[in-house]
């Protein structure tokens, strides 16, 4: 095998995306995809443009903005998908690409399309000619292909390869396969498929995290010949998830002396950052062991461990933390700190901000700054994203305050700032009470009063931001309003029940915009 570059395709924004309660408004996908380029992905697939006219802005606009990677844009083999696709992906020009797939699997094939094998191949084969209409870099996916007959799948291979494919991509849909069986139906393509061999198409693969395998499956497929690995940042995506992007890279790159000469461009000291920018717009918090990127990957509690590393790192390190982006943050900015100085931190860490929004973050910095001695980068990256998350305002808190205790109700009284539809509409500003189980229970309750809404808080999560007893308290919240959708509500500040009180407002404001939106559609 000549070619021993492995490609590595990020679905973060279209299967990372389609987690409950991961969506992601159009601007934070910018921010990640900006950060994908910067961590320097081989292609961005960027959504599903048929889906929603959000998912087809947000595609189109990376297009547009992003340089660097592959833009991608997802189809069914449907006349009206492609061509979404095909208008999304334009702005990239020759670095776009779309992606069709079809399901192949007997099970699909009999239960949810009702098509035979002939004619299942004559909807690939049209749906990729009619994909190289629009771009010349067209991949196709057999849906379910880890559970598709072998020899057929061969046939599905040749035939899309034929038709103009240069890539396709065999998805492990339910996250069925084991490593084994998976690299084996990977080398039987491979050397079935004169194409792949001679490098005029390649094979990529796209595991699920069902079994806990995705990584594993992945990793014997590049072994037996596949040059592209699709993955998402913190392997986020539906059900278990997706091959995770960091294993999947680092393990490349730690253990070369099994995986020799495979080389991907991933640059590595940006995966931390990357992890919890993915992280903090998704809404999807980082378990504490994961690989990698968890916090706890390269903390060592045993007293044996920690003689260990002092002696010598690798005797319990495998991966330098630095090589991966952990390490000590820059020096903290102070209250005293001048706008100039925020803004050269900000465009160090990456952020894209006009003039108008450094002017409304360097106001919450010098907030923040009169709270606290310090402003570490986490800290000033929460403001800017929290910036960021944010929706129209129809609610915004204006003051809160609780009284509890052992021997107390727990009360929490709220005022809100009402903003009116129109712009020349006075704000109304409103004030109520609630009592709880707890503040934040009574400020939460406080709050559904005053906006006349409902929502069941589903998950409830809060974290330190940075160091010291001062630290800047994130809270992420996913709240369910009554029509099974989860949304995300996200808060920060220096009192944990303020941030709560942010988080759940925001998906207030959220569920607000959904519905506003839903009602335009109907009229």
């Amino acid at each position: 095998m000549k070619n021993n570059r492995i490609l590595i395709f990020d679905t973060t924004l279209r299967d990372g995306e389609q987690c409950p309660g991961a969506s992601m408004n159009l601007r934070e996908k910018l921010e990640v995809a900006r950060q994908l380029a910067r961590l320097k992905v081989d292609v961005i697939e960027a959504g599903f443009p048929v889906i929603s006219d959000g998912d087809f802005t947000a595609v189109q606009k990376i297009a547009k903005e992003i340089k660097g990677p592959i833009i991608t844009g997802l189809a069914r083999c449907v006349n009206k998908d492609i061509d979404a696709a095909g208008e999304a992906v334009k702005p990239a020009g020759k670095r776009g690409r779309i992606h069709v797939f079809l399901a192949t699997s007997k099970i699909h094939r009999d239960f949810k399309l009702g098509k035979a094998e002939d004619e299942i191949i004559r909807l690939a084969v049209k749906g990729v000619q009619r994909a190289k209409q629009f771009v010349d870099d067209v991949e196709f996916s057999p849906e379910d292909g880890s559970r598709t007959e072998p020899d057929f799948l061969v046939k599905v291979c040749r035939e899309v390869v034929a038709a103009g494919a240069t890539t396709v991509n065999i998805p492990d849909t339910v996250g069925w396969a084991v490593p084994d069986e998976f690299g084996e139906l990977i080398r039987h393509l491979y050397n079935e498929v004169p194409e792949f061999k001679s490098g005029k198409a390649i094979i990529s693969v796209h595991c699920h995290n069902d079994l806990g395998l995705a990584v594993a499956n992945s990793l014997a497929a590049v072994r037996a010949g596949a040059r592209q690995v699709e993955c998402t940042v913190n392997g986020i995506g539906e059900r278990a998830g997706n091959a995770s992007l960091e294993e999947l890279v680092m393990a490349l790159k730690t253990r070369a002396d099994v995986y020799k000469g495979f080389k991907c461009a991933v640059n590595t000291k940006e995966i931390v950052k990357t992890s919890r920018l993915v992280s903090r717009m998704s809404g999807l918090v980082v378990q504490r062991s994961k690989a990698i990127v968890g916090e706890n990957a390269f903390a060592h509690s045993s007293g044996i461990h920690q003689d260990g590393i002092l002696k010598k790192r690798e005797t319990y390190e495998i991966v330098d933390p630095e090589m991966v982006g952990w390490g000590k943050t820059e020096l903290p900015l102070t209250k005293h700190s001048g706008r100039a100085a925020v803004n050269a931190r900000l465009k160090h860490l990456g952020f894209k901000m006009t003039d108008q929004e450094v002017l409304t973050i360097f106001a919450r910095f010098k907030e923040i700054g009169d709270k606290k001695k310090f402003v570490y980068d986490d800290d000033l990256a929460t403001l800017v994203e929290g910036h960021i998350t944010e929706v129209p305002e129809t609610w915004s808190l204006d003051y809160v305050c609780v009284t509890t205790g052992t021997q107390a109700i727990p009360t929490a009284t709220v005022r809100l700032i009402k903003t009116g539809k129109k712009k020349s509409a006075k704000p109304e500003i409103l004030e109520d009470a609630g009592i709880g189980d707890g503040p934040v229970d009574a400020a939460l309750k406080a709050v559904d009063r005053l906006t006349k809404t409902h929502g069941t808080l589903k998950d409830y999560n809060i974290r330190a931001v940075s160091q010291g007893k001062d630290a800047l308290g994130e809270v992420m919240v996913k709240v369910d309003f009554g029509d099974g959708e989860l949304l995300t509500g996200r808060g920060a500040g220096t009192d944990v029940i303020v941030a709560s009180a942010k988080a759940y407002l925001n998906a207030v404001n959220r569920y607000m915009s959904s519905e506003s939106r839903k009602a335009r559609k109907k009229d």
